[in-house]
């Protein structure tokens, strides 16, 4: 897993996907503003105790905690533009490390998108309903990585694998292998909170998995899979 991680940061200067990477810090960054304006809003609207003072006191240590909360939604919120590069990215992964493979039938525009909204949108809801968890001090990191590493794991390697199996065949082969792409998912979920790093996360998460997938090594298998 080690390997498949170096390899896909060594193949941040590849042309192709230095290009597809000028795209993700954008998406990041807009991203990013948007959630730091909605949060406070969300914040705004709750009228949590009833009692005026205390409630403005809320009011004012909630102001402090955006930036957290944009910070821990930043991964569900980014995820959404998965669909937007993953073909591209691994494609330049195939065509460097495995070009033997027999052509893709890839992963169409429709399909692409279908599958960053459902992971948007899961990964979104079940992050604010894990919300008040993310405040116990201690808790939230390792709760934030569980939670995340499952969602992050399974879409982005069904994401790669349905390039070449078809969904059925995709959820199939992460069952088989949930454990190896729950840990894959949690490495993920923990470069999305590393500074800077998080803004082009959703590209090495994307070439890491596509490594893993492809390679025999790690999941015992011909490095053919059908196109």
């Amino acid at each position: 897993m080690l390997r498949a991680l170096i390899l896909a940061l060594r193949q941040l200067p590849d042309p192709a996907i230095r290009r597809v990477l000028v795209r993700c810090v954008l998406l990041a960054l807009a991203t990013f503003a948007v959630l730091l304006a909605v949060v406070p809003i969300l914040i705004s609207w709750l009228d949590l105790t009833g009692f005026g003072w205390l409630d403005a006191t809320l009011a004012v240590l909630g102001s402090a905690t955006v930036l957290l909360l944009a910070w821990l939604l930043f991964p569900a919120a980014v995820a959404l533009g998965l669909g937007l590069f993953a073909d591209e990215v691994v494609e330049a992964v195939e065509r460097r490390h495995y070009p033997g493979l027999p052509p893709a039938r890839g992963l169409g525009l429709t399909d692409s998108a279908r599958a960053a909204l459902r992971l948007g949108a899961t990964a979104l809801l079940l992050n604010l309903l894990a919300l008040p968890f993310y405040l116990v001090p201690g808790a939230n990191l390792l709760i934030f990585l569980a939670l995340n590493g499952y969602l992050l794991g399974r879409e982005y390697f069904e994401t790669v694998a349905t390039r070449r199996l078809n969904r059925g065949q995709a959820a199939a082969e992460r069952r088989q292998a949930r454990g190896r792409v729950w840990v894959a998912g949690v490495v993920i979920a923990a470069l999305s909170t590393v500074p800077v790093v998080n803004l082009i996360a959703p590209v090495i998460g994307v070439a890491f998995m596509a490594h893993l997938f492809l390679d025999p090594r790690w999941r015992n298998r011909d490095a053919r899979p059908p196109a």
